[in-house]
């Protein structure tokens, strides 16, 4: 159990550094762990990372190195070794299989630390809590790499998640938590935009004028409730309506809102 809580915690602090950009904690498999370190299990290493490799009590034996464009490092006594695509403690395994199968170490213990991740990770823009470069440790969905970046901002539904290979796929926020569409799989290299949020303005005898989310269907009625209400100075039948050029005057209350529209309420008549 102390086993456990000390790698909950580890991982704890990586996504709380890595929320901005990656490899600002390090990860380490094999050997005594550090008490900065990161258990990152899972995270599948690639192109540009940077892992130091070492066998513990031996000196002459520790190095850093990153993995190359061809997917491997470079490593004393063993030469190139493949690293892409292979987690950090399947890395360490095949390490310590070549010094042992080499007859350079008895029974080497290997500690492989992932110094820097700069590979798996999703860039995360728009009117997302933290925007930046979000390190994917493991397999993540839409909702739950939106929740590492801080969440949504409010009234914002519309993401776009472009994949590495350029294919663009729109999905709403509000489908995905009801159930009505999928929450998608989000694969290194992938953009997440978060649309701003589609809002209404309204001004004049409002308890609190400004802008609000446009909720789906949401009429005018509502919308004046949504800001607070009508003063006792205005009246509902003094509701003016811009949509655009157009101006409706003395609106009904039961027309549905649109994004952008302005809403101003007029002073009754005493």
């Amino acid at each position: 159990m102390k086993q456990m809580r000390m790698i909950t915690a580890g991982v704890t602090a990586m996504l709380l550094a890595s929320a901005g950009m990656p490899g600002i904690a390090a990860a380490q498999v094999g050997g005594p762990p550090a008490d900065a370190s990161t258990n990152m299990q899972s995270y599948i290493l690639g192109q540009r990372d940077i892992i130091g490799v070492e066998v513990a009590g031996r000196a002459d034996y520790k190095t850093q190195v990153q993995v190359q464009e061809d997917g491997t490092v470079a490593l004393p006594l063993i030469g190139l070794v493949p690293a892409a695509s292979l987690t950090v403690p399947q890395l360490r395994a095949e390490i310590q299989r070549r010094l042992t199968s080499g007859g350079f170490f008895l029974k080497p213990d290997v500690i492989v630390t992932l110094i820097t991740a700069s590979s798996q990770y999703a860039v995360m823009l728009g009117d997302v809590g933290q925007s930046g470069l979000l390190m994917l440790d493991r397999e993540y969905r839409l909702t739950e790499v939106l929740a590492r970046a801080g969440g949504v901002r409010p009234g914002s539904d519309d993401v776009t998640v472009t994949s590495p290979t350029g294919e663009t796929r729109e999905y709403s926020m509000r489908a995905i938590a009801t159930n009505k569409a999928p929450d998608p799989i989000v694969v290194a290299g992938s953009k997440v935009l978060v649309a701003p949020a589609k809002v209404f303005y309204i001004y004049g005898q409002i308890g609190s004028p400004g802008g609000f989310p446009v909720d789906e269907g949401m009429t005018i009625r509502q919308a004046l409730a949504r800001a607070g209400g009508i003063t006792s100075l205005g009246s509902s039948k003094k509701v003016k309506l811009y949509r655009g050029e157009q101006v409706t005057k003395r609106v009904k209350l039961n027309t549905t809102v649109q994004p952008g529209d302005t809403i101003v309420v007029g002073e009754r008549f005493f």
